[in-house]
């Protein structure tokens, strides 16, 4: 006899935007689609979430003006992926992406703060953000304490990566305007 053949079903955004809506998933959940897989977030540690809120503050204090910000929403990447970003930084709308998830020519700049999940960051979720064309994504990677910047997205990645260290500044590539210190963003040395 042979074997069954298994056969992988991938979700496509309007799906799971479907199922979200006819509350198949709990409240709590933290969901994400990437490349059609249903992905459960972690819940963030304590100094995860004062990462991303001491990152979200510095952003509102020097750009809130030129951009919307917008802490762990969906973007809409493509038709099978909504990752939920840590902090996605987006061109400036009144409505707030009131009708409509951002897509890759809305984002700016996309962060994620990494405490164990900086592998997955790296290789699972990079590599949409590039393919999509998301010109800009910093890995706030706590542990090393360290900022990676990557630019220059394309089909096989992006083609610019800094690492920021310490005594670093750097500035979004489209809102040069706003200078953040690497120690800022880190926080207190562990």
């Amino acid at each position: 006899m042979d074997a069954p053949t298994i056969a992988h079903r991938r979700f496509t955004t309007q799906e799971f935007q479907q199922m979200d809506a006819a509350g198949i998933f709990g409240e709590e959940e933290r969901l994400e689609l990437l490349a059609g897989d249903v992905i459960e977030i972690a819940p963030p540690s304590p100094l995860h979430a004062a990462s991303v809120t001491r990152l979200t503050k510095q952003l509102l204090e020097q750009i809130a003006d030129w951009a919307n910000i917008r802490v762990h929403g969906p973007i809409c990447l493509e038709r099978f992926s909504m990752p939920l970003p840590d902090i996605a930084v987006m061109r400036r709308r009144d409505d707030f992406y009131s009708g409509g998830h951002p897509e890759p020519e809305d984002v700016l700049l996309l962060i994620e703060v990494s405490e164990s999940s900086l592998p997955y960051d790296r290789d699972v979720k990079l590599p949409l953000y590039a393919t999509a064309g998301i010109a800009e994504v910093w890995l706030v990677a706590l542990l090393p304490q360290v900022v990676e910047v990557y630019r220059a997205p394309g089909e096989n990645g992006y083609g610019e990566k800094r690492t920021m260290r310490r005594g670093d500044t750097l500035s979004p590539l489209h809102l040069p305007e706003a200078v953040l210190r690497v120690e800022e963003i880190i926080g207190e040395r562990r």
